[in-house]
């Protein structure tokens, strides 16, 4: 056996592999096995927070029924020993769930079910909410979180943002996150300043756990692609921290693609959304004072795991950029013509998907540049 932890909570799981169960069946939620009502209370109020209907077995029997179909089973300390008895085939994504303190047997019984191991309520609330989430949200791929920062100012980090999104959202669901309350709105940006929707200002005032589905329907959004931005109403805003990570982490489970757009501004929580990001794309002009902004903007995030630079204008060449930066180049683009037009029509920056602005974005999606034309 394996001690691992969960959150705060110590938890004991199988280190045998599990047999392959039959897929999940899009058509079955999630299983609850228990007949203790006041465990029922303390689950359902999280079940609902991931957006999830479960279904609740209140014997064996009941359970054999959709065991090995449900994407999560969920079976109560009170039902654990009977389901052993019952002898259901092994399984992943089996959990017991208990109050605190479950006496030390229940590891053992944990063991004999096949279960992964056993969480404490309320203790292990939030990783419970983040399963049942990721295992019933639309989107079952991890996204791919790409942050874009500017490494001087007017470098274009928030078009070439902006652009990533459009791109991105061709193919599958798309968001681009705005994390500079200064910077001009990114629903501006995208032409989606009229449509109804969250923005940060309302996010910010809500507290709980924030499905994908919900902050899906609930952002302006043009088709595939939503925007979560701020209003323009004068006052100073700025970015919570509790309401960040519900939104980048709900976003991701929602979306194939999500763009943060970061401020150049130093911030502790910045830097943590840039943490966070699989991805840290600098853009930044190609002149000496753009190379050296860029060059900085690498110290700042020299731990980042996959940093890149985005390169506007041809001064130098890449390999140039590249061993002045110390990072690769990712994408090489001439200026985009008409770009402003695009913008203040409520295109966007890809008011078509041809240009420079669509090919470097098609380049760092690693998608085939041949597709946009020339």
């Amino acid at each position: 056996m394996v001690v691992s932890d969960v959150g705060d909570n110590l938890v004991m799981t199988r280190n045998r592999p599990f047999p392959s169960p039959p897929a999940p069946s899009a058509d079955v939620p999630a299983l609850v096995v228990t007949n203790d009502d006041d465990l029922l209370a303390e689950l359902l109020p999280l079940a609902a927070a991931a957006d999830v209907a479960p279904t609740i077995a209140r014997d064996p029997l009941t359970a054999l029924v959709t065991w090995s179909r449900a994407p999560v089973v969920l079976v109560g300390a009170d039902l654990a020993a009977a389901m052993v008895q019952a002898a259901p085939e092994p399984r992943a994504r089996s959990y017991v769930v208990s109050g605190p303190r479950p006496p030390d047997r229940l590891f053992r019984t944990t063991l004999d079910l096949g279960a992964e191991n056993v969480l404490e309520l309320p203790t292990c609330a939030g990783w419970l909410v983040e399963l049942l989430a990721d295992l019933t949200e639309h989107q079952t791929d991890r996204a791919r979180v790409i942050g874009v920062i500017g490494g001087t100012g007017g470098a274009g980090a928030t078009t070439f943002a902006c652009a990533l999104g459009q791109w991105a959202a061709r193919t599958g669901d798309a968001v681009v996150i705005d994390c500079d309350p200064q910077g001009p709105g990114l629903d501006r940006m995208l032409g989606l300043e009229r449509c109804e929707g969250f923005r940060w200002d309302a996010l910010c005032q809500t507290t709980g756990r924030l499905s994908a589905r919900s902050l899906r329907e609930a952002l302006p959004r043009r088709e595939r692609l939503g925007v979560l931005s701020w209003y323009v109403d004068g006052r100073a805003q700025s970015l919570q921290a509790f309401a960040v990570r519900e939104a980048l982490s709900a976003a991701r489970r929602g979306h194939r693609v999500v763009v943060v757009d970061l401020p150049r501004s130093p911030d502790p929580l910045v830097d943590e959304v840039a943490a966070r990001c699989d991805e840290l794309l600098v853009v930044t002009l190609g002149s000496v004072v753009g190379v050296a902004g860029a060059a900085r903007m690498r110290a700042r995030f020299a731990d980042h795991a996959a940093p890149g630079v985005v390169l506007r204008g041809d001064a130098f060449t890449a390999d140039e950029v590249a061993r002045a930066v110390g990072l690769p180049v990712r994408a090489q683009m001439r200026d985009q013509r008409a770009l402003a037009e695009a913008v203040d029509l409520g295109f966007g920056p890809l008011r078509t998907m041809r240009g420079p602005l669509a090919r470097a974005a098609a380049r760092v999606l690693d998608l085939r540049a041949a597709e946009v034309a020339a």
